[in-house]
């Protein structure tokens, strides 16, 4: 017979083994797509372009693998090189600089470019109008998660029928032996349920409070269905002129009535592509500006007194907890920041939803590695130090200064 404590070994090494498989596999292909979340998204997508080139076959577009590597780590100093295809590109995109990425290793540019190569898109939207999620995203985590149950289950099961057969084989032999202590009272088989149920429970609550208040993919349903991609998009209007205060104030203010009717007291008909929801519904126009009517207090062809309108309730979609300071006007203004950085494509979307995390790692990343807008900018000027550092050329003129070096990631920054 095998000694008892032997099979207990073998069973928890087995388990833990089975245990590294079901969930290792998982989050090592996570790591990619949570690198390129954090790193890559609110520029670039996969298989579309955003602010940079869609990222879909970009290792076939580059000749040499390590000038690809040098490219995302530090585009500035690798445009030096006078490499033909990193300035063809440069400047196609109107000589836009990408962020830097010192602080990412080979492993991880390697991650993600899996990452992106194993991308598979969605398939295009069914009768209903929804799409079907790519294969690549999906979790197995759960079916892991139960195999690895039923495993242990099985385990358990044939160590019990080796303690009994073990008992009658001491009994055939004549040896006493006691009764089978049964499993709910024996302590080291409890022991064992509880040290596995706490690591299961602890790796689960870890990973729900690391998701705690970040609300990627919020897509409400607001009051009245308005498109981004009609307006801001296929209309062309600009962003300030509904959300006047991002430039220059703390808060990006969401549009009044009397806003939406400078326009729409003419323009009373939906006559555009269809529309739909993020369920697939097709979402009528025309009945939608009727609803802007009504909180406006306006009938066509009457006149209209704009003091008689109600707000329009709308559901507030990006949030920032209470103990964090954000001022819009200094990221766009000031840091030149692009809307599409933290809101995504937005001029593409009908109904917005939240892209970035907005949490405080991925504004840090940022911090890290965004360069501070020098030159002709009068906010700086007070950095007196800096400004003769890259003259004298103390400083990389390529790297330039980022927000972290003039304070972006000390705490009281953000909380005070």
């Amino acid at each position: 017979m095998i000694p008892h404590r032997m099979i207990i070994r073998t069973v928890v090494a087995g388990i833990f083994v089975v245990f590294l498989f079901a969930f290792g596999g998982n989050l090592k292909a996570q790591d990619g797509k949570s690198l390129f979340s954090q790193n890559c998204a609110s520029c670039h997508a996969i298989d579309k372009k955003l602010v940079g080139p869609a990222l879909m076959g970009v290792e076939d577009r580059w000749p040499n693998k390590k000038h690809l590597y040098e490219w995302i780590r530090n585009n500035q100093a690798f445009l030096k090189t006078g490499d033909p295809y990193a300035n063809k590109l440069y400047n196609e995109y109107n000589k836009t600089a990408m962020n830097l990425f010192p602080q990412l290793t080979d492993a991880e540019i390697g991650a993600i470019l899996k990452y992106i190569s194993d991308y598979k898109p969605a398939t295009p939207q069914a009768a209903g109008g929804t799409a079907t999620q790519p294969a690549a995203d999906s979790d197995n985590t759960l079916l892991f998660g139960i195999l690895t149950l039923i495993l242990a289950v099985i385990a358990f099961t044939l160590m019990q029928v080796n303690s009994n057969l073990k008992k009658l084989t001491d009994n055939k032999e004549g040896i006493e032996s006691p009764e089978p202590v049964p499993f709910w009272k024996n302590r080291t088989y409890i022991a064992f349920v509880t040290i596995l149920l706490f690591l299961v429970g602890g790796y689960l609550t870890t990973k729900g409070a690391i998701g705690l208040g970040r609300n990627i993919n919020y897509e409400p349903k607001q009051p009245i269905f308005y498109s981004h991609k009609v307006h801001a998009g296929i209309n062309q209007i600009n962003c300030l002129y509904c959300h006047s205060g991002a430039l220059d104030s703390k808060y990006s203010n969401v549009p009044s009535v009397n806003v939406c009717m400078n326009c729409h007291m003419a323009i009373n008909e939906y006559k555009g592509e269809k529309l739909y929801t993020a369920d697939g519904d097709e979402v009528n126009g025309t009945e939608e500006i009727k609803k802007l009517y009504e909180y406006a207090n306006f009938t066509p062809g009457q006149p209209w007194d704009a003091s008689k309108a109600k707000p329009i309730e709308w559901t507030k979609i990006h949030m920032l907890p209470a103990h964090v300071y954000f001022n819009h006007s200094q990221h766009t203004r000031v840091g030149k920041v692009q809307c599409q950085i933290c809101h995504g494509e937005i001029n593409k979307m009908d109904e917005v939803k939240q892209v970035s995390e907005l949490s405080m790692g991925w504004c840090i990343n940022c911090h890290r590695t965004t360069q501070v807008q020098f030159k002709d900018n009068g906010f700086y000027s007070i950095y007196e130090k800096y400004h003769q550092d890259l003259k004298d050329g103390k400083l990389d003129s390529t790297k330039g200064v980022t927000v972290e070096m003039i304070g972006g990631t000390e705490c009281q920054k953000c909380h005070y």
